[in-house]
């Protein structure tokens, strides 16, 4: 719950970008990191919680929230690959989507983790999408699969890479 923002909230902004934007002491922040907060979130400005710092001139916090990355992929390719992810995403489940009215997830935390894996639940859906990178660098490829829990057959899994998406597998679980 550490990445969640405010329900209702039109900021997107979650614990540690509120801790960057009021100066909160070093120690919370490295609690918040501790928890699993992510570094790379972005708020709906398109702010990390250290540009957040940097603008608040909250020098203290500048170092641990930089961004530390256990993987490389360039930034065009992460957001051509993300874009793809979030086609695939509402092309499958759109009306739970604006229904549930969910954020969708963002890929540059994924280069943040040891393994860069997560998991994207969609209520309603009694499943949701499993993704992460096969291949980090200008190649990047990230693999998603999703699937309904209560419906035989309902699984697919899709490859992304900047150059677009393609289906691989269908009607797996």
């Amino acid at each position: 719950m550490v990445n969640t923002t405010r329900p209702g909230g039109s900021s997107l902004c979650a614990p540690l970008h509120e801790a960057a934007y009021g100066g909160a002491p070093l120690d919370v922040v490295e609690q918040l990191l501790l928890h699993g907060a992510w570094r790379t979130l972005q708020n709906n400005y398109g702010e990390r919680a250290v540009d957040i710092a940097a603008h608040r001139g909250q020098r203290h916090l500048l170092t641990t929230l930089a961004p530390q990355y256990n993987h490389k992929v360039p930034l065009g390719v992460l957001l051509k690959i993300q874009m793809h992810f979030h086609a695939i995403i509402l092309e499958r489940e759109r009306p739970l989507i604006e229904q549930h009215r969910l954020r969708l997830p963002e890929l540059e935390p994924l280069l943040e983790l040891d393994e860069p894996k997560m998991w994207f639940p969609v209520p309603g859906m009694y499943g949701g999408f499993s993704y992460w990178f096969e291949v980090c660098g200008v190649k990047a490829e990230l693999v998603s699969e999703s699937w309904c829990r209560v419906v035989g057959g309902s699984g697919q899994r899709h490859i992304m890479s900047s150059a677009g998406s393609r289906l691989v597998d269908e009607g797996f679980v």
